[in-house]
């Protein structure tokens, strides 16, 4: 991989493409705590009706350029990967502070409530469960210049 944070792989999610089926959810629970639990999934899938219905939006990691949740984070529990552009959490250095979730835009990391850290999203090694098994095609792995782009064009109406 070169040195060109906009070479890195990044998740992009097209809600067009999305049926809503939460099957990522359920991967991404069971590969990292081995049980089908939405509540331990890093990605979430936020329905608009009270009952489960209506549309629908992934909220997931965007493992950002400039990450507030690093900056933030007092115990430097969680880290950026310069080469890869991965912001990864080190469990062992965790307190619990959730500083993190609450100074991430979209709120991504969850907090674990019986091990008592934060929890989110390390891209699988580079592997990303939810994207392999992401039936429709609405998650994907692109560069962070091809996922400017298609954010864009999805959320702003810029092409």
């Amino acid at each position: 991989m070169d040195d060109n944070p906009q070479s890195q792989k990044v998740i992009v999610y097209d809600p067009e493409l999305c049926t809503g089926c939460r099957y990522c959810e359920i991967v991404c629970s069971f590969k990292h705590y081995h049980t089908v639990d939405f509540n331990k999934s890093y990605l979430r899938i936020l329905f608009s009706g009270d009952d489960g219905t209506g549309a629908f939006e992934a909220v997931h990691c965007q493992h950002c350029e400039e990450p507030m949740c690093v900056n933030a984070c007092p115990p430097e529990a969680l880290s950026k990967d310069e080469k890869t552009g991965w912001v990864t959490l080190n469990p062992l250095k965790c307190i619990g502070c959730q500083t993190c979730v609450h100074i991430c835009p979209l709120s991504v990391p969850l907090f674990d409530e019986k091990l008592i850290v934060a929890a989110k999203c390390d891209f699988c090694d580079g592997d990303p469960e939810c994207v392999k098994h992401c039936s429709s095609a609405a998650l994907r792995v692109v560069t962070r210049e091809e996922a400017l782009r298609l954010n864009n064009e999805l959320y702003v109406g810029a092409k």
